[in-house]
């Protein structure tokens, strides 16, 4: 039997070949359908002359930037929903909202407010990842085992000990899964935003390849996206299986 990797290349050389056939017997326009070979050219080009990597670099440095600061604020959100939970009764009802409003219906709003600099770009970012980070760190905090608990107040730890000796090594789990799919609803939600409010990045490049007519590189464009995102989730899958080795059955595999 043929391996993960190799199933994988044999299915990416098919769709080549259809594509290359289909371009080669003029089924579409080149407008519509550039050849394989014109995308790479493409390609090569947007790497020589140094345009893509730039896209490339101010996206990732958005997605990032956006992304720690919503772990921070939901990690903040986690501590206050464990020991206040009466608080957090006050805020349930808006969190439940705003999770289910698409962060890209907010660009128009943000433009009015803040412009199509980097600050509407940020808020997309962190709202797009907030939410699923929140939700899977609230979940690991609060599902804790009682008895680990009641073992640590017999041995006199302290509420700070408790939860840095207890609470947080066994949310760990629900915490890379949080960061995980955080990570790819921000780097969806950028691009979606770069495309509607930006003079620079990936969906800024797609966008203004796409009002020249200039399809290879709007192919360039998307396939770059998926390159970078699947290598991002790999790098990520690896870290956490490093991280939970010793953990059985921790769904990263």
């Amino acid at each position: 039997m043929y391996s993960k990797q190799v199933k994988a290349v044999i299915v990416i050389a098919l769709f080549l070949s259809c594509w290359q056939i289909i371009s080669h017997l003029k089924i579409y326009s080149v407008y519509l359908l550039p050849s394989p070979l014109a995308v790479f050219n493409c390609f090569v080009e947007g790497i020589a002359d140094g345009s893509l990597i730039t896209h490339i670099s101010i996206s990732i440095q958005r997605v990032f930037s956006g992304y720690f600061i919503a772990f921070v604020i939901a990690i903040m959100f986690s501590i206050v929903s464990l020991n206040y939970p009466k608080i957090m009764e006050y805020f349930d009802s808006i969190i439940q909202f705003m999770r289910n409003v698409p962060p890209l219906s907010l660009v128009p709003l943000l433009i009015l407010w803040f412009g199509i600099g980097e600050k509407s770009k940020l808020i997309i970012i962190i709202l797009a990842s907030f939410f699923p980070m929140y939700l899977n760190i609230d979940k690991g905090f609060k599902s804790t085992d009682i008895k680990l608990i009641e073992v640590g107040k017999s041995f006199g730890y302290s509420k700070s000990e408790i939860f840095f000796r207890i609470i947080l090594p066994a949310a760990i789990p629900d915490i890379l899964v949080g960061m995980r799919i955080g990570m790819g609803y921000s780097y969806r939600a950028i691009i979606g935003a770069e495309m509607i409010a930006s003079s620079s990045g990936l969906g800024y490049m797609i966008n203004f390849a796409k009002s020249l007519s200039h399809t290879d590189a709007v192919i360039v464009g998307i396939i770059t996206i998926g390159i970078l995102g699947s290598l991002c989730d790999y790098i990520f899958k690896i870290f956490i299986n490093r991280l939970l080795k010793d953990t059985k059955g921790n769904g990263w595999n």
